[in-house]
């Protein structure tokens, strides 16, 4: 399985982005799916995960600002990030592994995409 992240961005605080994981090799339908953000310093921050069957877990962080979805057709996972803060800058990167246990453990996802940079300042 091969996922490609893409979407970020320089945006100002407030604003909105949405990154999106396109996966091939495997449908995203049938695996559990996170996105994890990492901050210059800092150690490799979980944000979100859909599991094959739809079910969707935030973090604290995330919750109420943040949207993960699945389009099965296009194969893709979203990320929509609303009201953005300087906080929220950082790489962000997919991840992907079959059956649905990894939740926000990074070391239990199988599969990963390249990051993709988001900056949020004025």
């Amino acid at each position: 399985v091969q996922l490609q992240a893409f979407g970020g961005g320089l945006v100002q605080p407030g604003e909105s982005l949405r990154l999106s994981c396109a996966a091939c090799g495997d449908s995203l339908s049938v695996m559990n799916t996170a996105w994890f953000r990492r901050s210059p310093g800092k150690e490799r921050e979980y944000v979100a995960n859909i599991g094959w069957s739809g079910k969707t877990f935030y973090s604290d962080s995330a919750k109420g600002r943040f949207t993960i979805s699945r389009d099965n057709g296009e194969n893709t996972v979203y990320l929509q990030m609303n009201s953005l803060t300087p906080e929220d800058t950082a790489v962000y990167s997919c991840a992907a592994q079959y059956g649905g246990s990894a939740g926000q453990n990074d070391r239990l996802y199988d599969y990963w995409g390249q990051g993709t940079q988001v900056t949020v300042s004025s």
